[in-house]
């Protein structure tokens, strides 16, 4: 039993992980259609700033809490303003353009911010600092459940509640799902669709920079390429769950991190992404739109 539920918990901390990570895919591909594969590098760059705030912090001496804090508050800020400058040069002057161009805009910068970071920093896996500490509470569940994965997975239902509050309640979330509804339309009544979009890509960028702090402090280490393979698996998440649903995204991370513990701990490490990636073939095939997302209907 102990087995399972260490398995079950493995499983429910890197759904969370991958649920920071969809949420920006399902919230960008919500308003503007677009699949934005720079997300992943977005979530690496999160992690690197984090990684060079938190080295220089602990040469004033403080403490591991306010080296945390200060460094997720500055990867946050520094990952927005990448999303932000992102969505301005590579996928702005396309809006209207075939629908392929973006998408290849996407890949490519996807590999340009890769590269970019690798010859900034280096192709070696960097040491990061363990700066969440064990609880005393903890300590008799310790052995099957860390501190820093309570974290994790809190944090991911903490923010999962915001945004949805976020979203149903607040005038720029009401603009949202206006732009996501009909985009048009809401530049007829009057809606700022840029400023819509533009706060979208930092929303989302925010998120994914929160999850590569608290991830790289869960492993211990980070490298340039961990963007991608996060970004792929968060993607697949959003997919499996129904891009464009924020629940869905949820769900679809949750379900994801459970199948690959589970394969890990039961069948092999090697089939990990086997097991994964065959659930997603198999939900797409009964389910085509993920499993809470709609269809569309098109009128002819």
């Amino acid at each position: 039993m102990d087995y399972f539920l260490e398995l079950f918990l493995g499983g429910l901390t890197r759904g969370s992980i991958y649920a920071l990570i969809a949420l920006g895919y399902t919230m960008v591909y919500g308003i503007v259609q677009l699949i934005n594969f720079a997300h992943g590098e977005i979530y690496m760059i999160g992690a690197f700033t984090a990684l060079i705030v938190a080295s220089v912090l602990t040469i004033f001496g403080l403490n591991s809490a306010a080296i945390l804090v200060i460094a997720t508050a500055a990867a946050i800020v520094y990952s927005s303003a990448y999303g932000y400058t992102v969505e301005k040069i590579a996928y702005k002057p396309l809006r209207n353009a075939p629908r392929l161009s973006p998408l290849i805009s996407a890949i490519g910068m996807s590999i340009f911010l890769q590269n970019y970071v690798l010859l900034a920093q280096t192709s070696d896996f960097l040491p990061f600092p363990r700066l969440i500490p064990e609880f005393a509470f903890m300590e008799p569940v310790s052995h099957i459940f860390s501190s820093a994965e309570l974290v994790i997975v809190v944090t991911t239902m903490v923010v999962m509640v915001l945004l949805t509050v976020f979203i149903k309640f607040t005038n720029i979330g009401k603009a949202m799902r206006a732009t996501a509804q009909d985009k048009t339309m809401a530049l007829l009544i009057g809606i700022d669709v840029d400023r819509v979009i533009s706060v979208t890509f930092i929303i989302g960028s925010s998120l994914a920079a929160l999850g590569g702090v608290l991830i790289a402090n869960h492993i211990g280490q980070i490298n340039f390429y961990i963007g991608f393979i996060a970004g792929i698996k968060a993607f697949t998440a959003a997919v499996l769950g129904g891009i464009g649903s924020i629940p869905g995204a949820v769900l679809g991370a949750l379900i994801l991190g459970w199948t690959e513990s589970f394969a890990t701990g039961y069948v092999s490490s090697d089939y990990e992404d086997v097991f994964a990636f065959a659930l997603l073939v198999l939900i797409l095939i009964f389910r085509p739109a993920g499993l809470l997302g709609k269809s569309e209907t098109k009128k002819v």
